[in-house]
This record gives structure tokens, C-alpha cells and sequence, in this order.
């Protein structure tokens, strides 16, 4: 195979894949101009990489055209850190519904934190969506610092150089737990802990609100107890 042809293969990989990013992220099915607008390319291009994701049921398209994510990437999404998952799930159940917040697991992704898994509580009207996808950047979010006081700042250089190490890391690491307050999203908090993988770079589970009865230390408290118990099972 020349080297122009692995090139052309890279990059329409690449393209599909940035569709699947780009379709996940969205608030509502796109048409195929709005993807090809998004991706740079000509419609015919966005319109063939759409005819493969659907033949793998990754997108589907509605009787208007409009694509939007399928239930293939659900089928994908079991397989992702599969023992954190199962590990996490009883717990962030508990924490959702004694809370009564949306309580979710947050993994290491490059330069951003991904919702890996997330439980909304039974009974709230007023509890905060976190999509499973959803990211932020370090930069932003008690995830975010809760992964990276599980690292010295040393390690955190080596691991992900260039990114910034969070002076309230260091506090984090002291207390158990992280705060975030309108970082995110404005109006809306956050506490997490970290969650120590064996093997794997640290993970942090959180919760998400937009007001709480509960002391922040108390919640915080609550978050890092889980956090342990999920370790414990990993372990």
C-alpha cells in the first residue's frame, strides 16, 4: 500500500470518527450540510461517511434526514473500562438517590475529563443532565481537580505536559475531595473525588447540582466514601 493511500484511509478514519464526536456533542440531529459544515468537507463526503456509520448502526438518520448518534456507540460504549463501570454503578445509584443529584464517573481523557457513566436520581425535578461523552477540560470542574490531586504535580507534568496543574489540587489531596462552583456550566456546582485505578491514570467520581441542603464538607465526605468503595472493589 503507497503512502498516499494510507493517508487517504487515515483521513477518512479520521473524518468518521470526528462525525461521531461531532454528532455526540450535539443538543440536536444535524443534516447532512450542517455535518459536512462542521467536519470542512463537501457534502458528498459527509454523506458517504454517514452511509457506513449507519451500515454499523453508529448514527441513524429520521424521516427529515437528520443524523444523530445510534445505538451501535451504546453497544461500543459497555466495553469502556467495563470493571470501573460495574464497580460504580451501585454506588453512584445510592449517591444519586440519597442525594437526590445527578452522580456520575469521570475518566482521563488526553487533555479533557469524559463522563464515563452517569445516574440521575429517582425522584428530583430538579436534577442536572451529564450526558455519558460529555467533557471539560481540566482547566474547569471538581473532576478535573479531583483526578489530578490524585498525582503529584511532578507526575502530572510527565503524564500530560503542558496542561496546568491546579494550585486547589494540592487542597484536594489534604481534604478528599474537590469543589467547583460555576465553572462548567454557570449556576451550577460541583464535589468529587478521586477514584485510584490500579494500572490505569485516576478517575474521580462526582455529583452535579444547582443548589444542595447538605454542607459542602458533608457532601464532600459522602463523595469520598463512595470514591473508596469503588476502589475497593477494583482492587
Amino acid at each position: 500500500m503507497s503512502p498516499d493511500t494510507t493517508t487517504q484511509h487515515s483521513q477518512t478514519l479520521s473524518r468518521g470518527l470526528r462525525s461521531l464526536e461531532i454528532l455526540a456533542d450535539s443538543p440536536k440531529p444535524l443534516s447532512i450540510a450542517e455535518l459536512s459544515s462542521e467536519l470542512g468537507v463537501h457534502r458528498s463526503i459527509a454523506y458517504r461517511i454517514v452511509r457506513t456509520l449507519e451500515d454499523h448502526s453508529l448514527v441513524v438518520r429520521d424521516e427529515a434526514g437528520k443524523v444523530s448518534s445510534g445505538p451501535g456507540l451504546a453497544a461500543l460504549a459497555r466495553g469502556v473500562s467495563r470493571d470501573l463501570q460495574t464497580a460504580a454503578l451501585p454506588e453512584l445509584t445510592v449517591l444519586a438517590n440519597e442525594l437526590g443529584m445527578t452522580a456520575f464517573v469521570a475518566v482521563w481523557d488526553r487533555h479533557d475529563c469524559v463522563t464515563l457513566v452517569t445516574v440521575e436520581p429517582r425522584h428530583s425535578r430538579a436534577a442536572v443532565a451529564q450526558r455519558p461523552g460529555t467533557r471539560h477540560a481540566f482547566s474547569a470542574g471538581a473532576p478535573g481537580i479531583a483526578i489530578q490531586s490524585a498525582v503529584s504535580e511532578e507526575e502530572w507534568q510527565r503524564l500530560a505536559p503542558g496542561q496546568p496543574y491546579r494550585s486547589e489540587s494540592g487542597a484536594a489531596r489534604l481534604q478528599g475531595f474537590a469543589t467547583s462552583h460555576d465553572e462548567v456550566i454557570a449556576g451550577l456546582s460541583s464535589v468529587a473525588a478521586p477514584v485510584r485505578v490500579p494500572g490505569r491514570l485516576p478517575a474521580a467520581v462526582a455529583v452535579v447540582y444547582i443548589r444542595s441542603a447538605h454542607p459542602e464538607a458533608e457532601l464532600g465526605a459522602r463523595i469520598a466514601a463512595s470514591a473508596r468503595a469503588i476502589e475497593e472493589q477494583l482492587s
